[in-house]
Parts: structure tokens; C-alpha cells; sequence
């Protein structure tokens, strides 16, 4: 009997400790959803140019990473749009290379604004980026 009282005690104290877990407030909650590398050409009309990007969105609540799941192919078509209308000149350094990233970043929020009303999306990282 004892024992049976001693595993009761032990398993109402592993309960009591998971609220404080299931209690995260949606300020601590940050999580990254990598996309599918991306590969179009680019740069108009002239010699074929490729252009390679894997992007990473930063996402602050479990809602945000729902709707940026249940919205993939419509985000997906829109950045391919975006990367295959830019000239050389906007992927040629670094900061044309972050501007571009900004360019992506709204595009997303913009989207996500129109078919959830709300953006999700925190930001967006370029984690690879290859032009030829």
C-alpha cells in the first residue's frame, strides 16, 4: 500500500510540472519552417541565368506556422515570380542580396494579410544563395 501511495505522490508531481510547459507564452515561441530550395532563371531577356535560394521565415506562434503550411504553394508561387523577375544588378552584392530578402519578406506577409488577415511571418532568411 505504501508503494502504491509513494507512485500516486510521484506521478501528481509530474503532472504538477506540466503546466508550467503547456503555459509558454507566445513571446518565447520562435520557430523557423524551411522552404523547398527555390531555382528559376532570371535577369530577362539575354544569356540564361540561374538563380538558387533556399529560404528559411521565422515564425512567432503555432497559428503563424499553420497558416504559412496551409498557404505553401501560393507562397511558393509568389517568391518564384519574384526571384525570376530580378536583374543581375539586384543579386549581385550582399545588401542588393538583403534587399531582395525584404522584397521576399513582404511579399509573404502581404499574401499571408490577404488569406488570414494577419502577416506570421517575423522575417526571412536567405540560407543559400547561388546565381550562374
Amino acid at each position: 500500500m505504501w508503494r502504491n501511495w509513494m507512485r500516486g505522490l510521484l506521478m501528481l508531481a509530474a503532472l504538477g510540472s506540466l503546466p508550467a510547459q503547456a503555459d509558454e507564452t507566445p513571446e518565447d515561441y520562435i520557430n523557423y519552417i524551411e522552404l523547398k530550395p527555390f531555382v528559376t532563371n532570371f535577369g530577362g531577356p539575354g544569356p540564361v541565368r540561374f538563380l538558387k535560394a533556399e529560404v528559411t521565415v521565422q515564425v512567432d506562434d503555432p497559428a503563424a506556422h499553420h497558416a504559412v503550411n496551409a498557404h505553401m504553394a501560393h507562397i511558393r508561387n509568389d517568391l518564384v515570380f519574384l526571384f525570376s523577375a530580378v536583374e543581375e544588378e539586384e543579386v549581385g552584392s550582399v545588401a542588393a542580396q538583403q534587399l531582395l530578402a525584404e522584397e521576399a519578406l513582404q511579399a509573404v506577409q502581404r499574401l499571408l494579410k490577404e488569406e488570414t488577415g494577419q502577416t506570421h511571418v517575423a522575417d526571412l532568411f536567405f540560407t543559400s544563395f547561388v546565381t550562374q
